[in-house]
């Protein structure tokens, strides 16, 4: 890949062009932001760091949205961050505005982008920007699910004192109180988690996962997370770049896939060269099921309420 722009120089955006740095994962990366001399200050600060990471791309910031032109990704990290007690979807109004500015500059400067979304809430968002834009599914996706999926396994290395590379876990559902952590697909070099972990255990691990977010806002307090989505979507950008085909829980437009339609939420998704390339439909059981069902109707109120807004 040549040229990926991030949009929002915030904690996210920055941390993602750092590890996008030192992967080496493009041959420009640009930074866009509305605040003056911060995405210049940040690529500055970057590229500074070439030196010791052993990194030669380019990296410029603007202010000026022509910095879009000749894009191959563009990944949207703007819009205003939650505060400790704030849901994900109390930040909706505010980040669907800008976010629509941000879609219409995509649509004018890289028209042949793929876009990543990282913005919260992400699942709504993901679906505003489908809309606006009417581009296929496979060029406008989100980020939630490989991040939750990260927490959990974290969550349950620190359970059961393995290792984190040997556990491999799936989050699907909105990205948000109502996630749905599948432990049945949830292993251990293979092994399903339940055969190390007790069902209490596997039901409080599950509900960290969906409070994950919350815990490090929480902690922090003047701050959410940004490493972990950093790297999240650092994850993605190398699953597209070298067309691995990797599969990852992703926010994409359903077609009809897992009984729903005209909504953005996390599902299997296989991701490659163009993009989010095909989505995999897992059998659910009866519980499993009605959780994603629930996740599904949560999302759907913020797409109503999207839809109630006075906007253009």
């Amino acid at each position: 890949m040549n040229k990926i722009t991030i949009i929002g120089a915030g904690r996210v955006g920055e941390t993602t062009a750092q590890i996008l740095a030192e992967e080496e994962l493009c041959r420009e990366i640009a930074l866009m932001d509305v605040r003056e001399g911060i995405p210049e200050g940040v690529a500055l600060d970057i590229l500074q760091m070439a030196p010791f990471f052993k990194f030669d791309c380019s990296i410029n910031g603007s202010n000026d949205p022509q910095i879009l032109r000749d894009s191959d990704l563009v990944i949207v990290t703007a819009g205003l961050p939650r505060k400790p007690g704030m849901s994900r979807s109390d930040v909706l109004e505010a980040n669907v505005r800008i976010i629509d500015g941000v879609t219409d500059q995509i649509m004018q400067y890289a028209p042949d982008a793929m876009v990543l979304i990282v913005s919260n809430p992400v699942d709504t968002l993901t679906y505003r920007v489908a809309q606006r834009t009417g581009w296929d599914r496979n060029r406008v996706f989100g980020q939630a699910g490989v991040l939750d999926a990260s927490r959990m396994a974290s969550f349950i290395a620190q359970e059961t004192g393995f290792s984190a590379l040997d556990i491999t876990t799936m989050v699907l559902g909105g990205h948000g109180d109502t996630m749905v952590p599948v432990p049945r697909f949830c292993t251990i070099n293979g092994i399903p988690i339940a055969h190390f972990i007790s069902e209490e255990r596997i039901a409080a691990i599950m509900e960290r996962t969906r409070q994950g977010g919350a815990e490090i806002l929480a902690l922090r307090k003047t701050s959410s997370a940004y490493d972990a989505p950093g790297a999240a979507v650092a994850a993605m950008v190398d699953a597209i770049v070298n067309n691995r085909r990797r599969l990852l829980s992703c926010v994409a437009m359903l077609e009809g896939e897992y009984g729903e339609s005209d909504i953005a939420m996390g599902v299997p998704c296989v991701l490659g060269e163009r993009g989010m390339e095909s989505i995999v439909e897992l059998d659910l059981n009866a519980r499993e099921r009605a959780d994603f069902d629930s996740s599904a109707s949560a999302v759907r109120a913020d797409i109503e309420r999207l839809r109630s807004l006075s906007l253009s």
